[in-house]
């Protein structure tokens, strides 16, 4: 969704929506804007891993293997090393750096907590994805300490607020020998902490390009090596402890041994020489050893998550009735929560038997049916209905437990679970039937987006063409007017917006003006909050596929909101794309051609900074090509804008989609740096 300006808040609210997350990249002026010119609630990103590309906006995992991180299923390819690749146009590259250029610091905006909660932020987002206990137990504990702390002292101004917590982070905890801003560092971090995209002014801290993973705590690196003895001395910058975790050249090792002059230590302080035993591996003098994991800090938070804590549970009541010739029952209802008003009966296939011994009591039942467990629930009441002298074998009654809680719960599932009514079934299985007739009647048609637009071509040569696509950008630089004029008057001509635009550079555009100047027919609308922006000129509205529909409901919402056309998700199968156009109720277009980008990014990889600035010495203006280079040698181009300080980083190969194989309407192809007499043959190509 990459919900990213004001326009997009707006359409979010008024589509229904409670609460938007906003983008990460937008900093605190943008967010205190959106924030006193809407009233939905807001949550804002604050704490942990930062991916480079706007969220919605890559699809490089999925097209480099098939994993869409849209879809949670990221590889993370972005943590890979990549080398920055500068080519003239007489074909010489060389390197301008090299490394993890695509792997952010983690977040960690503490220190602007103030601002947030003074302008009324609802939510603070912490990233936890397959994160341990610890580091949540941890990265929570922290935050609500800080949350409470400006709370309780709400009316101080923001640098008194401030200077509070810079304080309190650096004030070592007794139970864990560690400061709090230690204390996140040492549960996650790459390279330290960076302020994300928080500051108004920038970050040219943002990339860590030396180690994509946790780094720890450095806590010096290696002056002596025994290797017979298997030891290694350093002097400590920072304490250490029997039971801690540390890292030497990416391996790993259990503190067991710790000495100071040949005497054993539990802990030993910054600045202490040490000496670490059943340290093996090849490592040299100098080597750098970082500290993973403190045992301290574990013991400390890992009471907040045994399994023996008091969690907040569902509070349930019963009625088991045991009776002679009759099947055993147990009914569970609740008025708690999700649960009020549902009840369920589980009734067992075991009749109860005589007792020859020892007969069932209401005490050994009241045992049984009590233990809940792991699960979510807690009986208050239970009451029991037994006749004298049966039998019934524990088994039997857990069981009973088990189906009786499993059948409670798939009742709530049931319950708020969104499932078509009829009415809506049917009218889409009728219209389906309608929109494919009309298909097959009609050879599918070409879209063309021409991603740069290059003066010296004559692109008015061009046939078998419907529609062609012209970024926005062009529109705005006088350069291009000439040019602009001869394909507007020879093609059905729309403007492709962006996927990121912000306000300020969006209102400071006069649309009027293009749409009076060209003959424009529409546009290609790439996020939600251009939808409002483009209604109001009457003109088609084409959905891209950065809008990432992935399934029929969503496009009849499109319909609803005026779009003539969708443009498929590439990242869909064959199957699947074809399965959506036939529940479509607009024509789809599917792009068959073309290096698409596979990430958006607020960052330049040239200057290094997520905000242009005025000492760069601006080699996004020279008349050069820049790539990013894989470890398997893939090339992929990058095109920065140093307008809003957006790159866009595009796949190293192009699409390449058999058109008799879909089911469509349209189809599109996409021009990044292909010649005219090689755009027509592509056309040619995918058009018979």
């Amino acid at each position: 969704m990459t919900t990213h300006n004001l326009d997009g808040v707006k359409q979010l609210e008024s589509m229904g929506f409670s609460r938007v997350v906003l983008s990460r990249e937008l900093n605190l002026n943008e967010i205190e804007n959106i924030r006193k010119n809407s009233s939905v609630e807001l949550e804002v990103f604050i704490h942990g891993a930062l991916c480079i590309s706007y969220s919605g906006q890559c699809l490089l995992s999925s097209m480099i293997g098939g994993r869409s991180g849209n879809r949670g299923l990221c590889a993370q390819p972005c943590r890979l090393p990549y080398e920055l690749i500068e080519t003239n146009y007489s074909g010489k590259e060389s390197i301008l750096d090299k490394g993890y250029l695509l792997s952010p610091r983690d977040n960690c905006g503490i220190e602007f907590l103030p601002e947030l909660i003074k302008m009324g932020i609802n939510s603070l987002k912490i990233e936890g994805r397959m994160k341990s206990p610890i580091y949540v137990g941890t990265v929570t504990k922290i935050y609500r300490k800080y949350i409470d702390l400006i709370l309780n002292n709400i009316e101080l101004d923001n640098i008194t607020l401030k200077k509070i917590i810079n304080e309190n982070l650096n004030i070592k905890n007794k139970e864990t020998n560690l400061s709090d801003k230690e204390e996140l560092l040492q549960v996650f971090n790459r390279g330290e902490f960076s302020t994300g995209h928080f500051n108004n002014l920038g970050n040219k801290n943002l990339i860590f390009k030396f180690k994509p993973n946790n780094m720890g705590i450095y806590i010096g690196k290696i002056s002596k090596i025994f290797e017979k003895k298997a030891y290694v001395s350093l002097k400590l910058e920072h304490s250490l402890s029997i039971g801690d975790k540390i890292s030497i050249n990416n391996n790993i090792y259990n503190i067991s041994e710790l000495m100071k002059n040949s005497q054993n230590f539990e802990t030993l302080e910054k600045g202490s020489i040490v000496t670490i035993g059943r340290i093996k591996g090849d490592f040299s003098l100098g080597t750098k050893i970082y500290k993973l994991e403190s045992k301290n800090l574990n013991r400390s938070i890992s009471p907040t998550f045994k399994e023996n804590k008091d969690f907040k549970k569902i509070i349930i009541n019963g009625e088991i009735t045991i009776k002679e010739n009759l099947p055993i029952t147990l009914k569970i209802y609740s008025d708690s929560g999700f649960y009020r008003g549902l009840e369920f009966t589980a009734t067992s296939n075991n009749f109860p038997s005589i007792a020859i011994n020892n007969s069932i009591t209401k005490e050994n039942i009241f045992k049984q049916i009590l233990k809940t467990g792991n699960t979510e629930f807690e009986f208050a009441n239970l009451k029991i209905d037994l006749d004298n002298n049966l039998f019934v074998p524990m088994g039997v009654i857990n069981d009973l437990r088990r189906t009786a809680l499993k059948g409670l719960e798939n009742l709530v599932l049931e319950k708020y679970s969104h499932n078509l009514n009829s009415n809506l079934s049917n009218n889409i299985i009728f219209n389906t039937f309608n929109i494919r007739y009309n298909k097959t009647e009609h050879t599918k048609n070409v879209s063309l987006l021409l991603n740069i637009l290059d003066e010296i071509f004559d692109y008015t040569s061009l046939t078998n063409i419907n529609k062609i696509y012209i970024p926005l950008k062009y529109f705005i630089n006088n350069k291009f007017k000439n040019i602009l004029n001869s394909i507007t008057q020879n093609f059905n001509t729309y403007i492709y917006m962006p996927n990121i635009i912000k306000n300020k550079n969006l209102d400071s555009i006069d649309f009027e003006k293009i749409i009076s100047e060209f003959d424009i027919k529409g546009f290609v609308i790439s996020h939600i909050s251009q939808i409002e922006k483009f209604k109001k000129y009457n003109l088609e509205l084409i959905g891209n596929y950065t809008l990432n529909i992935y399934n029929s409901f969503s496009i009849e919402k499109l319909k609803n909101l005026g779009f003539s056309y969708n443009t498929t998700s590439p990242e869909l199968e064959l199957t699947e794309m074809n399965s959506l156009n036939q529940l479509s109720l607009i024509p789809c277009e599917v792009i068959v051609y073309g290096k698409i980008p596979v990430m958006t990014n607020n960052y330049c990889y040239l200057g290094k900074t997520n905000n242009c600035y005025s000492g760069c010495d601006k080699k996004c203006l020279q008349n050069k090509i820049y790539y990013l280079k894989d470890r398997t040698n893939a090339k992929y181009r990058i095109i920065p804008d140093n307008s809003s300080t957006i790159t866009t980083i595009y796949n190293y190969k192009p699409i390449n989609l058999n058109p008799k194989l879909l089911d469509v309407s349209s189809i599109r192809i996409d021009i990044l740096d292909e010649d005219v007499k090689s755009i027509q043959n592509i056309i040619n190509n995918f058009s018979n």
